[in-house]
């Protein structure tokens, strides 16, 4: 196998400079900035999902508290009623 035809240029590894490409460095950090904002709304949206199923998980629970309260008051009153009637 003959490797004459390779021109033996060094590797360049890793990301060129945004200059040496010809590319607008503030493009790029407006990009990137763009970027982490994006992030940051799809952690916030994330972090309201996960607020809104407690919130939801807890008004349930308040919804069975508040059954249970009416009952109790239901049974309060029908006693104090038969209490009444007895003397």
């Amino acid at each position: 196998m003959d490797f004459d035809e390779f021109d033996e240029q060094p590797a360049v590894w890793g990301v060129a400079s945004p200059r040496e490409g010809g590319a607008d460095l503030g493009l790029v950090r407006e990009t990137l900035k763009k970027e982490q904002v994006i992030t940051d709304i799809l952690a916030y949206q994330e972090g309201l999902r996960a607020m809104l199923a407690k919130v939801q998980s807890v008004q349930k629970e308040v919804d069975k508290l508040v059954s249970g309260n009416e009952t109790l008051q239901m049974y309060i009153d029908n006693l104090t009623v038969q209490m009444a009637k007895r003397r």
